[in-house]
């Protein structure tokens, strides 16, 4: 799956168990609630900081969010994390 998407759906997922709108995770991450819709829908991913910002505001650790994406998208059978980030 898609990063971006899995993130987005991530995303969706703690701030509805957190009984948050996008709206009001929009107000407490001090980013714009149409952000908040777009990253859902993995129109657009948040940089780091967004992350973050996020993360506080939805109670959680900002690993915890990049671990839950991660865990969505799967690593492919056969190839090594590391080796995709670091070979030329």
């Amino acid at each position: 799956m898609d990063p971006g998407l899995a993130f987005g759906k991530v995303l969706r997922r703690v701030r509805k168990d957190t009984g948050l709108t996008q709206e009001q995770l929009a107000l407490a991450a001090d980013i714009d609630r149409t952000f908040v819709s777009l990253m859902e829908r993995g129109e657009r991913q948040p940089t780091i900081r967004v992350l973050f910002k996020l993360a506080n505001a939805l109670h959680i650790p900002a690993a915890q969010l990049v671990q839950m994406t991660d865990d969505r998208v799967g690593i492919r059978e056969g190839s090594s994390p590391v080796a995709d980030v670091f070979e030329p």
